[in-house]
């Protein structure tokens, strides 16, 4: 009996003593599994079109992230969305970069710029924002389209990007079928 308590005592002792890793909160959206960056924080979608929606700080600064999934063969192609985002950035063109990795079956496309930044709803009230950057993703799959997009002050949306690509990629690549 002492030696089963001085058992489930030392067991106690060593669980305690090493440092379990939190698990990584994560975005479900449609077929993809996003893992927040660490930093980042869900917050509750401004929006009833968003399917979650995350923040990044930065000091004051703070930019945030939108995922969106409007189903099979909704939402428009990736090359409209991208082309609308685009133009939310007006003379923005020599700051445009798209990339168009592939991930399994799965297409992305990334679109990227920096300039002003006329938020607000298409056909609605916009407010210009100098000074802001754009990250976007669109990953394709045959229960539709996923957009997920990065707004914000450009010294946080440039700072945050590779986190941003590496969520992108890695939900992915959970999400492609396996060979």
């Amino acid at each position: 009996m002492t030696t089963r308590f001085i058992g489930a005592v030392l067991i106690a002792l060593i669980a305690l003593a090493v440092p379990v890793k939190a698990l990584a909160e994560t975005v479900k959206v449609e077929a993809f599994t996003f893992a927040v960056p660490e930093g980042w924080k869900s917050v509750t979608p401004s929006s009833p079109m968003r399917k979650a929606q995350l923040e990044i700080a930065r000091g004051p600064e703070k930019a945030e992230v939108t995922f969106f999934y409007f189903g099979a063969e909704q939402g428009g192609t990736a090359a409209a969305n991208i082309e609308r985002w685009y133009a939310q950035f007006p003379g923005s063109e020599k700051n445009r970069i798209t990339e168009h990795p592939d991930v399994g079956s799965v297409k992305i496309t990334f679109a990227m710029t920096e300039g002003t930044f006329i938020s607000g709803m298409p056909g609605g009230p916009t407010t210009p924002m100098e000074g802001y950057a754009l990250c976007g993703a669109i990953l394709e799959s045959a229960t539709g389209n996923v957009f997920v997009k990065m707004t914000g002050p450009n010294a946080v949306v440039k700072a945050s990007t590779d986190a941003f690509k590496k969520m992108v990629l890695d939900a992915a690549k959970s999400a492609a079928p396996k060979a």
